[in-house]
């Protein structure tokens, strides 16, 4: 079984300009980003996804492995199934470019499900406290007893109307690992309404029939949407 993660790596962003290739600490986020993923030793190629000659070039002074996206992508997912039409594989993990910290054992428990041939898609759930699901920028998940995903919100679910039974939270991480068929299935999809009026673009799947098998873990990444995440995560460099 080969397996390979796919990194998509915009140089647009909204939050904070640029981010990928801002420094931490002597590289660029995007470069840390990499050498982490490949660090794992999980992958038997790991790939950055990109249409900018920017990150192009600071992967390549890495001697990694660059696929140019020719058309333009509204998400993660869409950009590297792109990639995944020419680059063969059987199970691809989409790595957050902007998430410079990878673990290992994550990944692997990740990876691992795929053992079962009824898994076409998977990716990550960690506990979370009642106050951090009340924050619309924390993207929540509800499973069934088989770990299957049930549901993605921005609101707080489960709701608990009558307050008598103890209330796990799970926050929804998004690394997805996907069959290689079932990731261009999901990415030649139109969009779907749920997925339009959440803006979670893992909604699509149920419109597809396709389950999402949640693997929990304690790890949680440090992504950098803001100034104040990239100095938090300059800490961990310096």
């Amino acid at each position: 079984m080969k397996v390979i993660s796919l990194i998509p790596a915009r140089l647009g962003s909204t939050r904070l300009a640029q981010k990928l290739i801002q420094d931490l600490g002597g590289k660029s986020v995007i470069q840390r980003t990499y050498q982490s993923t490949v660090a794992t030793g999980l992958f038997d190629e790991v790939w950055v996804v990109t249409d900018s000659d920017l990150i192009e070039s600071q992967i390549k002074e890495l001697g990694g492995k660059v696929y140019r996206s020719k058309k333009e992508h509204q998400s993660g997912s869409d950009r590297i199934a792109e990639a995944a039409e020419e680059i063969k594989a059987d199970i691809i993990v989409n790595v957050q470019g902007d998430e410079p910290l990878q673990d290992r054992k994550t990944l692997a428990d990740l990876i691992k499900v795929f053992g079962s041939s009824e898994v076409q898609m998977a990716s990550l759930k960690c506990r979370i406290s009642e106050e951090e699901a009340n924050n619309p920028n924390v993207v929540k998940v509800l499973t069934n007893s088989e770990g299957d995903a049930l549901y993605f919100s921005r609101s707080k679910i489960p709701f608990d109307r009558d307050g008598k039974l103890q209330v796990q939270y799970w926050k929804h991480i998004g690394v997805y690992a996907f069959r290689r068929d079932t990731l261009l299935r999901f990415a030649h999809s139109p969009k779907s309404d749920l997925e339009q009026i959440e803006s979670l673009e893992q909604l699509r799947a149920f419109d597809l029939g396709i389950k999402i098998k949640m693997v929990e873990t304690e790890f949680q990444p440090i992504a950098i949407d803001t100034e104040q995440d990239l100095e938090k995560a300059r800490n961990s460099f310096s």
